[in-house]
C-alpha cells in the first residue's frame, strides 16, 4: 500500500536536501529561487523586490517583466510545486482507495516542498499575524488543492469540487505546522495527514447527504415557479 511504503522510507535526518539545481535558469526561476531562499531567514512582509533582485542578480526592471509583487512570486512557486508533483503521477490505481491515493499525492507534495522547509515556516508564520496574507495562501492552496485532488483521482469540479479543494487546503495547512517540526523522520507527519483524511472522508459523507436535501427542497418550487408562469403565459 503508499502508506505502507511511505513509513518504511529511512528518515531524512535534520539537513534538509537542497534546492534542486537548474541547468540554466531563466529570470522567472532565478526571482523564485531568490524569494524562497531569502524567506529562509527573513519574515514575507519584510522582503522587498529590490533585494528579490538583487539576491537573484539581476535587474529590478528584469523582475517586473516577469512579477508584480512579492506574493506573485511566491504563487509561482507554489505553482511550479504542482507541476513537480504532477510531473510524478502514475494513473490512479483502481486497487487503492481515494484516501490512499491522496496520502499519496500529498506526501509527494512534502517530498518536493523539503528543500523549502525553514522558508514554509517562514510564510507560516507570517501569515499567522496578516489576514490579508492568511487569506491570500488560502486562495492559491484552493487552486493547487484542485489539481491535487485531480492528480489522485478525485473529482474537483463544481461546487462540490470547490468544497473539496477548500477541505483539502485546510487538511494540507494543518499537516505542514506538523511537517516543519518533524526533523527526525516523517512518522508525525503521516500520521497527523492519516487522522486528518479519515475526518475528511467522514465529512464528505456527511456533506454528501447534506447537499442532497436542499436539491429536494429546491427542485420542486423551481418546478411550482415554471408552472405558475407557463399558466400565466397560457391565460
Amino acid at each position: 500500500m503508499a502508506r505502507k511504503s511511505r513509513r518504511q522510507r529511512k528518515s531524512p535526518g535534520k539537513t534538509p536536501p537542497a534546492p534542486p539545481a537548474r541547468n540554466s535558469a531563466s529570470d522567472r526561476d532565478k526571482v523564485i529561487d531568490a524569494l524562497m531562499t531569502l524567506l529562509a531567514t527573513r519574515r514575507f512582509e519584510d522582503i522587498g523586490l529590490a533585494e528579490v533582485a538583487g539576491q537573484a542578480g539581476i535587474r529590478l526592471s528584469q523582475l517586473r517583466a516577469e512579477f508584480g509583487s512579492t506574493l506573485a512570486i511566491l504563487g509561482a512557486h507554489i505553482k511550479e510545486i504542482d507541476r513537480v508533483v504532477l510531473a510524478g503521477t502514475d494513473p490512479a490505481g483502481a486497487e487503492e482507495s481515494a484516501r490512499e491515493r491522496l496520502f499519496d499525492v500529498l506526501m509527494r507534495r512534502l517530498d518536493a516542498l523539503a528543500p523549502y522547509k525553514e522558508a514554509v515556516r517562514s510564510v507560516m508564520h507570517s501569515a499567522r499575524r496578516n489576514p490579508g496574507l492568511a487569506f491570500a495562501l488560502n486562495a492559491m492552496a484552493v487552486r493547487s488543492q484542485r489539481w491535487m485532488l485531480e492528480a489522485a483521482g478525485i473529482g474537483a469540479s463544481g461546487a462540490r469540487g470547490a468544497l473539496r479543494a477548500q477541505g483539502a487546503a485546510l487538511l494540507l495547512s494543518r499537516t505542514l505546522s506538523v511537517w516543519v517540526d518533524d526533523e527526525e523522520g516523517l512518522d508525525r507527519t503521516m500520521a497527523a495527514l492519516d487522522r486528518g483524511l479519515m475526518s475528511a472522508e467522514r465529512w464528505a459523507g456527511f456533506l454528501d447527504d447534506l447537499c442532497a436535501l436542499p436539491g429536494c427542497m429546491m427542485r420542486g418550487p423551481r418546478r411550482r415557479r415554471r408552472t405558475r408562469d407557463e399558466e400565466a403565459e397560457a391565460a
